[in-house]
């Protein structure tokens, strides 16, 4: 990636991180207006940096968060007592003559926090397959789907033009949300050929169909009934959960 690129992605990072504290603390500060005001501006930049992404530098599909969390478990560095091993020429593993299992020499025994159970030619192969995996380019989108990221990148300026016009208590804005959530992915899911990156996110974006339960005007009007129903039934006749429930 590009050092532009780069800074748009750890920009659009430290706007997902920060959005909900700055809504409530200018909820706190300036009331209900500044609240709106502060989510208008937030949206209005993500989606300004999110086509920058997809239509100047052919980013592809974008996950969420923008910058994959590193995992340090996984990616864990060749300790010293190993690096000093391959500069010096010492074998690292055994090999059986009879059974021809390779093992760890006791020599090359790493420290207890280091170790890991598997060969070092397992833990080679996994980590250049995970390194592999994440330097993979985005799979180029053609039209039609370039379309259908674009409508998901806009889709929350439109939900919130919908909610100025019509109101929060209106079917019409949650219509809207979800009839663009569900026309990007049905447009995406014709593209073939995607990394396991981009597959995880339409996985992703796929299960968050199911948070149109929880949203107003659909939440007031049948999920809440039903929700603190079962959570009644659970607080009345599990033990143990009651406390959790109420």
């Amino acid at each position: 990636q590009s050092l532009p690129q780069e800074k748009l992605l750890t920009w659009l990072s430290v706007l997902e991180c920060v959005e909900v504290f700055a809504e409530m603390g200018t909820a706190r500060v300036w009331g209900e207006m500044g609240r709106w005001t502060i989510i208008v501006l937030i949206q209005l930049a993500k989606a300004i940096l999110r086509l920058l992404l997809l239509l100047w530098y052919k980013a592809g599909i974008q996950t969420s968060p923008p910058i994959v969390p590193l995992n340090r478990e996984q990616q864990q560095p060749l300790h010293r007592q190993d690096m000093e091993d391959n500069s010096s020429g010492k074998d690292q593993t055994y090999v059986g003559r009879r059974s021809s299992r390779v093992v760890r020499s006791l020599q090359s025994t790493p420290s207890l926090e280091s170790r890991h159970w598997g060969s070092p030619q397992q833990r080679e192969e996994s980590q250049s397959r995970r390194a592999e995996e994440m330097n993979q380019p985005p799979t180029p989108l053609g039209l039609q789907e370039t379309i259908a990221e674009s409508i998901y990148i806009t889709r929350p300026l439109l939900h919130l033009l919908s909610l100025g016009v019509w109101g929060q208590r209106s079917w019409k804005p949650w219509l809207l949300s979800a009839v663009l959530d569900i026309s990007s992915l049905s447009l995406l899911s014709d593209l073939k050929d995607l990394n396991r990156r981009e597959r995880a996110e339409l996985r992703r974006r796929t299960i968050l169909l199911l948070y149109y339960l929880l949203r107003s005007p659909f939440y007031d009007r049948y999920s809440e009934g039903r929700i603190l129903l079962l959570l009644r039934l659970l607080a009345d006749y599990v033990p143990g959960v009651g406390f959790v429930t109420r």
